[in-house]
């Protein structure tokens, strides 16, 4: 799912494009995308993009007439920039929004059809969509622990919830923990106010950096190729590799559609994190630490 470095640069790359630009046509080509009725999409249609905003994971794209387009591109919708109209559509085409200066087209891989938009009115209507999160790059230190601390959750999961940090999901939560060299199963309530800060710091640094690389490899073109997996990644998607830090294998837990990545040397004292189908399976015979489990290795 695109988070908050890729959404940043897919609005500076569509400002880029279509701002103070007219929409000129608009096309649904998914019948489970559009869900909103009043106002209707055609609300948007002759008038000029005027501003954008990121709500968490959201892009909203707002025009002269108070209308916004809000998208949520879930896990597998991408945005591309098309020069003109095309002439057909591939499958995973979703939206097509034609403007002056080209076409911006939503895709959709997968059978899974989860990505949405919605057709709101003035601020008000933007404001049902925000959910409450903290934007890292303002909050204070303070404020950023009250907001951890509001639930008694996991650090993994505090920094997914939206109603508490905006625009971080599973991949740079990931690279963040293992930055602040903290375990994804701890829980906010025992977290000190050293390791807040610590995590705040991290999370700052990691999505600062990812940011300026991302806009490093896109060189001013629209981004193509948006993806949660990254060879430069410490700890994301890299299970069985070496931590950059220590070398010590990545480990994981999976669940659901998801997996957590962590290094057991750098984040969790060398203890290995229980895997919910793997740990049920092996039962006793699960490694307790790092170390058990190097020693089952031939």
């Amino acid at each position: 799912m695109p988070e908050l470095p890729d959404i940043t640069l897919y609005i500076e790359a569509l400002r880029a494009r279509i701002l103070g630009r007219r929409l000129e046509r608009a096309r649904v080509l998914s019948p489970f995308l559009l869900r909103s009725v009043d106002p209707p999409l055609d609300a948007a249609h002759g008038a000029t993009v005027a501003a954008f905003e990121r709500l968490g994971k959201r892009i909203a794209i707002g025009f002269d007439n108070d209308f916004w387009l809000v998208l949520h591109l879930m896990i597998a919708g991408r945005l591309q920039w098309r020069a003109e109209w095309p002439a057909k559509f591939t499958r995973a085409a979703a939206l097509a929004l034609g403007f002056e200066s080209g076409t911006l087209l939503l895709t959709e891989a997968g059978t899974k059809k989860r990505a949405s938009l919605h057709v709101v009115r003035g601020r008000a209507g933007l404001a049902a969509h925000e959910r409450g999160g903290i934007e890292i790059d303002s909050v204070r230190a303070s404020e950023f622990e009250a907001a951890l601390k509001r639930r008694n959750h996991t650090l993994k999961r505090a920094l997914t919830d939206p109603r508490l940090i905006s625009g971080i999901g599973n991949a740079y939560s990931d690279e963040i923990l293992h930055r602040a060299r903290l375990s994804p199963v701890t829980l906010t309530s025992r977290l000190t106010s050293e390791e807040s800060a610590r995590l705040l710091a991290a999370a700052r640094e990691v999505l600062g950096a990812w940011l300026t690389r991302l806009r490093e490899k896109a060189r001013g073109e629209f981004p193509s190729k948006v993806t949660a997996f990254h060879d430069e990644m410490a700890v994301h998607g890299k299970f069985g590799k070496p931590c950059p830090v220590c070398q010590t294998k990545v480990q994981r837990i999976r669940y659901a559609d998801n997996e957590t990545n962590y290094c057991p040397r750098c984040q969790t004292n060398g203890r290995l994190l229980a895997d919910r189908s793997l740990s049920r399976l092996l039962k006793k015979d699960w490694p307790r630490s790092i170390d058990e489990l190097e020693q089952m290795q031939p």
